[in-house]
């Protein structure tokens, strides 16, 4: 009789576990449905325990999107076992070269470093299961891995297990079959982000709790009741149903627990409802600590713990003597400790307070900032559900927690796993929602944005954040973490004048365009020479890669010559060969031949780009290939987008010599040798313009092929890209979100088709000349509205905002002008299906790959696109604002404000593609996180930030505000200048 929190506290008891709050007890019921045992009722009165043989699971409950914020190694370590469990259980799936790094590090932790002498083949695996479809060749892939995990302590495997495996797409997934409106079998899920839905194990949408209003259940239906306004999201109420009553409930139960842990600041502790003769709903409310109170309590209550006994079931008795003792292993601290250790306690902030074993540390914690109360209330006013929960929340601002945001995939991809010669520093954390997870796709580090989605980042995903929303949150402090009071104390002391400025900046362009003609010249180049990829145009890539290496050794010296020029301006000891050092403008005289080599590479371009295009859609095994690297983390943006880079780095040059040789004095004795190469690459670029905007337009309307469906020969000689973004069309449900995409002979719009990957489905094209447009009366649920009519159809459609409006309206004005005015033009129309009412929902069936390639469960692209901003951000780019942000490339150094204390986190920052991708240094290959830009404004901070640093500036997207620190005033009013111009809202 006595309650379920008995028996739990009295099992972390034994283990002496402290951070309780992540764990729970499972059991399962005579149908095998699994549940948490609830610690505010008796346990006899436990849904569905047999209490003739009662077992129950210890398990991990709340999977952290943020492994660095579990305090204890113990903690790292059972969540470890967790993770090893669900692999080998299937539950977490995976690619198999994702699996096999996971393996690895369950093998370095169990067993130690790989000792040739020991273990001469891959049957010393043979004996043990990670995954189920475990064979030869996964093996071989564990043991190569295992072999560069050389000197990793186990609980150096352990954070490197967690944060690959939070990278996953299905990592603390459980799912519940449920079915829609319709019938339709479907998956559903809950997790830090919000509610997943699943098709078999594909996401097709994540309703994100800042989307959600409501959680309630009557009998076997489930009803998700979202936030009306903003969300683009066509009904108010979405209603799932389950085989019982019971699964239903404990569905409910899982969500509400799951919010209040990661997105509340506190519960208020609400004593259980009396039984009543007429009960009016479940008054069950989540009675543990939140992640943020769990994270105040382990820090406020740390103790030095004794070593605890790692289980032996993966040692291997052959284990040679050079590997460490089980005691060794358990009592050596992780890598991020070490690191820290080495580092005055003035200059860190650590992330967490990972205490060294030997001594308990000294240094002052952050206070932490006030967040108002996030306390769930019980809802009796809804007379659909008779059990509802209400969603408030306050400051959800936990680092783990990342605010909700719009957007129902990670934007922003996961980073690839970390590489062993980086296992040494914290590995990333996951960021909040906001950056990104990148990307993640692939692997990335998601700042989910809304993300997102990482897993983005929704907002957390990104990432991570669909993502990482995609979605930024805490970056981890494998990035350096400054303590703002000691930055200024250490900061050097560099030239002032504006011109060693400007010098910087090219220097910091020229590291990222070397690391982005890596891209091609060495990491495509690699996929494509080992793999033998069949159907591959050997030829064209031949042609590709001879064009580019010239280019990336001329630059990697022009690298080298600017890192010598700018250390001798800073007054640093080069080199004797580079005594004599010339100015910047001399030096890039040097290299001005470097124009021939762009001309070539540009006349040559557009057939490159059509072969590979061809290639793709005529050979399953190549297209496959190609979006099978494009979900690396190397590969940060589509394919083609890197191969726009070189085309546009003339331009840059370009920009930058004019700064440069502007800031000169008129007798500056560089001043002349600046004017010269201004003079040579304006004349380049100026002759090259119209050929710089046609592969601008190829480039595009290859992408958007990829990514409509039903509609082929889309890209055609003659037909330009003109705007693509989202609007609402009236529909027999109401205004429904549609993407809409303008060329300059016709306008198609298209919905959102379900699978792996963003496509739409076209559902019709309008030829412009027999279009005519004109502005609506507003109505409550439009009040941007306008009209296009066709012949005798009439599109009833509404933007965002009167600006979003009136950009449509003039594109669509001037592109029917023109198109009546070249009749003549040749061009074909696909024809398509009628576009009746079956054509206007959500296309329930997977679709099948154009180029008869098979889709699998991963994300086959970019979440930080255009497209996908266009969709989730609710708004629209046009073609100037793309070969604006073109221009527009910037890169260096940042300190991030971290979001609960007054600490700043050092990050390499790169701004192109409408997005700011974050690094923890100039020399990583793949992004930690990423941030798109898309409807965020950039502000100097106000009075009530209280912000007291110079060069900060705020970006801010509904609610959510990240502040960042430049280096010095030119750099902030650079960030501030390319953000602006290329973020869709302008400068306030």
């Amino acid at each position: 009789k006595a309650v379920g929190r008995v028996l739990f506290e009295q099992v972390c008891r034994v283990i002496n576990l402290l951070e309780v709050d992540y764990f729970g007890l499972e059991y399962a019921d005579s149908t095998g449905t699994k549940y948490w045992l609830d610690y505010e009722k008796p346990m006899c009165r436990q849904m569905g325990l047999s209490m003739v043989a009662p077992v129950m699971d210890f398990c991990v409950k709340f999977y952290t999107p943020d492994p660095a914020q579990l305090e204890e190694e113990f903690t790292r370590y059972l969540f470890s076992l967790q993770i090893k469990r669900d692999l080998s259980l299937g539950i977490l799936q995976c690619s198999d070269p994702t699996a096999a790094l996971l393996a690895s590090y369950i093998v370095q932790a169990s067993c130690g470093d790989y000792v040739p002498e020991d273990y001469p083949d891959h049957s010393y695996l043979s004996t043990y299961k990670f995954v189920p479809h475990q064979n030869k060749e996964l093996e071989i892939k564990i043991m190569d891995n295992h072999k560069k995990h050389v000197g990793q302590s186990p609980a150096e495997s352990d954070l490197n297990l967690l944060e690959t495996a939070r990278r996953c797409e299905l990592y603390g997934i459980r799912m519940t079959a449920a079915k829609d409106n319709d019938g339709l079998p479907l998956n559903l899920s809950v997790a830090h982000m919000g509610v997943i839905v699943f098709q078999n194990t594909t996401k097709i949408n994540t309703f994100s709790w800042a989307k959600i209003r409501k959680l309630s259940f009557k009998r076997r239906k489930f009803l998700i009741k979202l936030h009306p306004e903003g969300y683009g999201y066509y009904k108010e109420t979405v209603e799932f149903f389950f085989e019982s009553r019971n699964e239903c409930k404990n569905f409910w139960k899982k969500c509400i627990e799951n919010h209040a842990f990661f997105r509340c600041t506190e519960v208020k502790k609400t004593p259980r409802q009396k039984t009543r003769l007429f009960s009016r709903g479940s008054s069950f409310r989540y009675s543990g600590r939140t992640q943020k109170q769990i994270v105040e309590y382990v820090r406020e209550n740390y103790v030095k713990r004794q070593p605890f006994q790692r289980s032996t079931s993966l040692r291997l008795p052959s284990r040679s003597s050079v590997g460490t003792s089980d005691d060794e292993e358990a009592e050596r601290m992780p890598a991020a400790e070490a690191s820290a250790s080495a580092t005055p306690a003035a200059l860190s902030e650590p992330s967490s307070p990972r205490r060294e074993a030997g001594r308990e540390s000294t240094a002052p914690r952050a206070p932490a900032e006030p967040g108002g109360a996030a306390t769930p209330s019980q809802d009796t006013d809804d007379n659909v559900s008779h059990d509802s929960y209400r969603l408030e929340e306050g400051d959800s601002s936990l680092a783990a927690a990342p605010p909700g945001s719009p957007i129902a995939i990670d934007l922003h991809s996961p980073p690839p796993p970390p590489s062993p010669s980086s296992t040494r520093e914290r590995t990333p954390h996951r960021a909040e929602n906001g950056i990104g997870v990148v990307a993640q796709r692939g692997q990335q580090l998601r700042l989910s944005d809304d993300v997102s989605a990482t897993s983005g980042i929704g907002q957390s995903s990104p990432p991570q954040d669909h993502g990482r929303d995609a979605t930024m949150g805490d970056l981890s402090s494998s990035a350096s973490r400054l303590d703002s009071s000691a930055t200024d104390v250490r900061r050097k002391k560099y030239p002032c004048e504006k011109a060693y400025f400007i010098a910087k900046e090219l220097l910091m362009a020229e590291r990222t365009y070397k690391k982005d003609l890596e891209v091609i010249v060495m990491w495509f180049r690699e996929r494509m020479e080992k793999g033998h990829v069949e159907g591959a145009p050997t030829e064209t890539l031949s042609l590709l890669f001879s064009l580019l290496s010239p280019l990336y050794k001329l630059h990697c010296c022009l690298l080298l010559d600017l890192e010598q020029r700018l250390a001798a301006w800073e007054g640093k000891p080069i080199p004797t060969s580079y005594s004599n050092v010339q100015g910047i403008g001399g030096l890039l005289l040097d290299y001005l031949h470097m124009v021939e080599l762009y001309e070539r590479y540009m006349d040559k371009l557009p057939r490159v780009l059509e072969r590979l295009w061809s290639s793709c859609c005529h050979s399953g095994a190549f297209e496959d290939a190609y979006r099978d690297f494009e979900l690396q983390g190397e590969c940060y943006l589509p394919l083609a987008a890197f191969l726009l880079h070189p085309v546009h780095r003339p331009l840059q040059l370009c920009g930058l010599v004019e700064r440069l040789h502007g800031s000169y004095e008129s007798n500056h004795s560089d001043k002349n040798s600046c004017s010269d190469v201004l003079h040579k690459l304006k004349r380049f670029t100026n002759s090259h313009k119209e050929a710089t905007h046609k592969l601008e337009n190829q480039v595009k309307m290859m992408e958007l092929q990829r990514d409509l469906m039903g509609l082929d020969n889309l890209v055609q000689p003659g037909r330009e890209f003109v705007r693509e973004g989202c609007l609402q069309k009236l529909s027999r449900k109401g205004y429904q979100q549609r993407m809409f995409f303008l060329f300059s002979d016709v306008l198609i719009y298209a919905s959102r088709a379900s699978g792996p990957r963003l496509q739409f489905k076209v559902h019709g094209q309008l030829p412009l000349q027999s279009l005519m447009v004109e502005e609506t009366e507003p109505k409550v649920e439009a009040a941007f509205r306008f009209t296009i009519y066709a012949g005798n159809r009439a599109l009833m459609v509404a933007a965002g905002s009167e600006e979003e409006r009136q950009r449509w309206m003039k594109d669509l004005s001037d592109c029917i002008e023109l198109a009546r005015d070249h009749k003549d033009t040749g061009l074909f129309y696909s024809s398509l299906k009628s576009c009746n009412s079956s054509d206007e929902r959500l296309d329930r069936a997977p679709p099948e790959s154009p180029a008869g390639g098979k889709w699998t469960g991963q994300p086959a692209q970019h979440s930080n696109t255009a497209l996908h901003l266009c969709w989730h951000r609710n708004t629209s780019i046009g073609r100037q604002q793309h070969q604006q942000a073109f221009l527009h490339y910037l890169s260096g150094y940042l300190l991030r404000k971290f979001k609960n204390s007054s600490g700043w986190q050092k990050l390499w920052v790169v701004f192109t593609n409408f997005c700011l991708f974050f690094y923890k240094s100039f020399q990583e290959s793949a992004p930690l996180a990423s941030l798109p830009l898309l409807g965020y404004t950039v502000t100097v901070p106000g009075p009530d930030d209280n912000m007291s640093k110079e060069f900060v500036f705020k970006l801010q997207y509904r609610n959510h505000v990240y502040f960042f620190r430049a280096e010095s005033e030119y750099a902030f009013d650079r960030w501030m200048e390319v953000i602006s111009s290329a973020a869709v809202k302008k400068l306030n």
